[in-house]
């Protein structure tokens, strides 16, 4: 009975789940779920879509940026239809090429070579390949030149190419420079090799990494090897073995080389046969980069030996000179070189015109003179050496002729330029001669130099001989006082009365004071002469120490000498080095006391416009017009041939007062006294003059 119940409640529930009015919104509501269904989907692919073209244009410009900054352009070789499309910067298809169309744009061998890497690739021979290709100039009416990459980008099911990509790539601009490179070390390596002069190059370690022929030739190296091998260091060339890396900087040096001086292995003057001296100007300069780092040295330099000993051996000059005569065409700019750097001219004079030529190179640039203007261009001495000069070429001598001639013309100094000429013949194809060609030098500071020699040495012999009268006047004076003493001392060995040893003490303590005087004022006057003193000055009231240093100089005065010190001021407060001031008063003061018996001694002073000026006057003995002209000379004796204490004392003067920048006079008459002013610059802080001169 429940079974049946619960069948007929099942029933009725079906019953009513297939009600027709409910299968219809059933349907309504499966529909609309799935016009949301459908709605959802299609703006979830919208968006994909979208996202996906975003992200295909930023990769499309990435691309397009990558070919613009790389100069590089894309195209595509496809297998089956043989034709070769270009790609744009966005990689679409651009332009379609069969392959006659497509090789106008390259030469003919570089495509057909490339042609070859395609089907090796194509056949299965390789995966990739790289190809240098040049363009046709016919196109642009400049040759390019391109880098192409071949790499497989497409296969069919079987792993056969369907499609290769070409990666081209412009290096146009990086050939031009390349080529320019090579152009430029093609000219530097002609130069380099060529040039007149030695030139050496030096790595940053100072290793000798390059040498010109001139430069092997000059230092005797058999073959450039045999220096390239890394051994050579700038510190093993003798001409700079004292240059140090660190401090690299141009540098100019003329040097006189004995390689008996550099025998050590490391200069290999052996190994090169390098002998005898030699002269050399040299310069080297270091390079730099940008950044300041140093990446080498260059030397440059040449050897003169034979132009230094041209001068003194002007025949061997001349056979040089007509052997450089004869290959002067072939050296035209080398010449030009040498004659710069040295300051020569060369001159050609015509016997035909009586024309003499002058010119700075041998290209041109030349100075025409008459016979009357080279006359009168030489001093009047030399006019009738230029005159004979003239006449012998005239005349056609077949000698060479050589000359060294004081002209009017006047350098930037103001001095007479002095010209050297060495002038030989030359000669036609019969052996007559037609012309003279030489050189002319500038001997200028050469002459002037053997002069200041001259003159030096004159001064030096005049030196030496004051040295010599100095050291004999010396010896002697030393030997009087130092004799003095010996004797006495022995008189007291030998038979002698008591009474008279007090006489033998008092003469032994006097000479030996003035053998001790006479040495202090040898030492001081020595350091006088080696400018040993040092001047210091310092503020000082010279009105209230003046008197003290009279006093001190007049202490062995006679009493029937009067002393007289003018003292106009209170106060003088003046910058100056008093203590050698107070020494040259005290000396001048006590060379009156010597030479004045009777009379008076006057010192007085005065300041005047920055100037200090003091005067010691004496009424003595006075000095002749002959002996005031010698009184400041070393050991100096009068008429009476006597001397002032040492005979130092006037010269020690002399030079203190010059060394303190003051100038020292004396004014004596014989008989009737002297007069001695001493005048010092000085400057003057406190001036107060006293009211009453007493």
């Amino acid at each position: 009975m429940d079974l049946n119940i619960i069948l007929s409640s099942q029933v009725e529930v079906v019953k009513q789940a297939f009600n027709p009015d409910h299968i219809v919104v059933y349907i309504m509501a499966a529909f609309l779920i799935s016009v949301f269904v459908l709605l959802f989907y299609n703006r979830l692919y919208v968006f994909k879509e979208q996202d996906a073209k975003a992200r295909s244009q930023s990769m499309n410009n990435r691309l397009a940026l990558v070919l613009q900054t790389g100069n590089l352009k894309l195209w595509l070789y496809d297998v089956a239809s043989r034709h070769y499309f270009t790609l744009s910067e966005n990689g679409d298809y651009e332009h379609e090429y069969n392959p006659v169309d497509f090789a106008d744009f390259f030469e003919r061998d570089d495509f057909e070579r490339m042609r070859k890497e395609v089907f090796d690739i194509c056949e299965g021979r390789g995966s990739s390949s790289f190809v240098k290709l040049r363009s046709n100039p016919k196109n642009k009416g400049q040759q390019s030149f391109y880098e192409v990459k071949l790499s497989i980008v497409g296969t069919d099911k079987k792993g056969r190419v369907r499609q290769l990509l070409g990666v081209q790539h412009d290096v146009t601009a990086d050939m031009l420079k390349q080529k320019k490179v090579n152009e430029l070390l093609l000219r530097y390596h002609t130069v380099f090799n060529t040039s007149l002069i030695d030139m050496l190059f030096y790595d940053s370690n100072g290793v000798l990494r390059d040498i010109n022929d001139k430069a092997l030739r000059s230092f005797h190296v058999p073959n450039r090897e045999f220096v390239l091998n890394g051994k050579f260091l700038l510190q093993n060339n003798p001409f700079f073995s004292k240059f140090k890396l660190e401090d690299a900087k141009d540098t100019r040096s003329s040097s006189i080389i004995n390689f008996k001086d550099f025998q050590d292995k490391r200069y290999y003057t052996e190994s090169l046969g390098l002998e005898g001296k030699m002269y050399y100007e040299s310069t080297i300069n270091p390079i730099r980069d940008a950044q300041g780092r140093l990446e080498g040295f260059y030397m440059a330099g040449r050897n003169v030996t034979e132009m230094v000993e041209s001068y003194h051996h002007q025949q061997e000059s001349t056979n040089r000179l007509r052997k450089v005569n004869a290959d002067i065409e072939n050296y035209i700019t080398n010449i030009n070189y040498a004659l710069r750097v040295s300051d020569v001219r060369l001159v050609n004079y015509y016997p035909q015109s009586y024309t003499l030529e002058v010119s700075s190179n041998v290209s041109g640039g030349q100075l025409r003179l008459s016979q009357l203007r080279c006359i009168r261009l030489a001093t009047i001495p030399f006019r009738r050496v230029v005159s004979s000069m003239l006449n012998r070429m005239d005349h056609l001598t077949p000698y060479y002729i050589s000359h060294t001639i004081e002209t009017e013309i006047r350098d930037k100094k103001g001095r007479q330029i002095w010209l050297m000429f060495h002038m030989v013949p030359i000669r036609d194809s019969e052996g007559k001669v037609v012309r003279y060609f030489g050189l002319c030098r500038n001997m200028t500071d050469m002459v002037e130099t053997e002069r200041h020699l001259a003159i030096e040495t004159k001064k030096a012999q005049e030196t030496e001989l004051l040295k010599q009268s100095f050291l004999t006047n010396m010896s002697y004076e030393i030997r009087t006082p130092l004799n003095t003493v010996v004797g006495f001392a022995e008189l007291f060995e030998a038979e002698h009365d008591e009474a008279d040893e007090p006489v033998f003490v008092e003469e032994i303590k006097r000479n030996s004071n003035s053998l001790l005087e006479l040495v202090n004022d040898i030492l001081f006057l020595s350091r006088l002469d080696a400018n040993m003193l040092e001047y210091n000055k310092a503020d000082i009231d010279f009105a209230l120490i003046f008197d003290s240093h009279c006093q001190m100089g007049w202490s062995g005065v006679t009493p029937k000498v009067k002393t007289i010190i003018e003292n106009p001021y209170e106060h003088l407060v003046v910058n100056i080095d008093f203590e050698h001031l107070g020494k040259v008063i005290e000396k001048l003061c006590a060379n009156s006391v010597h030479f004045t018996s009777e009379g008076f001694i006057r010192a007085k002073y005065e300041y005047r416009h920055g100037e200090l000026t003091i005067s010691i006057e004496d009424t003595g003995g006075g000095i002749d017009p002959e002996g005031l002209a010698h009184a400041f000379d070393r050991f100096a004796r009068d008429q009476q041939e006597r001397m002032c204490g040492t005979g130092l004392n006037l010269p020690i003067v002399q030079s203190l007062v010059e060394q303190m920048g003051g100038t020292i006079e004396l004014q004596s008459e014989l008989n009737k006294g002297t007069t001695a002013w001493v005048t010092i610059p000085c400057e003057a802080k406190h001036i107060e003059k006293k009211r009453e001169i007493i």
